[in-house]
């Protein structure tokens, strides 16, 4: 029993509530030359359209707004911000770093906790789709939160017995 009250104690100092998470991207507005071609398609199919379900129409919105949010370029240079910390893959190797700066289009980085080794990447050998920061994570936070006021329980109930 108590070699697994150790165990518990050591993986409480071990859990993190800091997770990488992917920014979520901004869904930009279709321009006003995309509405009136989609309200001039839709115009003509209107009764194409009453035959589909309403399952097959959700199908192509969706596979639209898709399509839409490829066509929005990332800029690399405002998503990772100096001083805060990504997981990032770059030339196939994955990364966890602490940004310096921006010198032109080459970023200057360090490993996280070893700030002695410096990194130069070029912008274009980042994999913008897998930038991650690193974040506060709230639901991690609550799941630990219970775990811990459960064990506080445990623990008094296993004392007035």
């Amino acid at each position: 029993m108590q070699k697994y009250l150790y165990l518990l104690i050591i993986s409480f100092f071990l859990t993190s509530c800091y997770t990488y998470q992917r920014k979520k991207r901004v869904d930009v507005p279709p321009e006003n030359g995309r509405q009136s071609k989609t309200s001039a398609v839709n115009g003509n199919t209107a009764s194409a359209q009453s035959n589909l379900t309403a399952a097959e129409t959700q199908i192509k919105k969706s596979q639209q707004t898709v399509n839409e949010k490829e066509l929005v370029p990332v800029n690399i240079q405002n998503e990772l911000q100096p001083t805060k910390n990504y997981k990032i893959k770059a030339d196939g190797r994955a990364y966890k770093i602490t940004v310096d700066k921006w010198e032109g289009d080459s970023l200057v980085a360090h490993p996280i906790h070893k700030p002695e080794k410096i990194l130069k990447l070029h912008k274009n050998q980042i994999n913008a789709e897998t930038i991650a920061e690193k974040r506060f994570s709230k639901p991690l936070s609550d799941i630990i939160t219970i775990l811990v006021y459960g064990g506080i329980g445990v623990g008094i109930y296993m004392l007035l017995r």
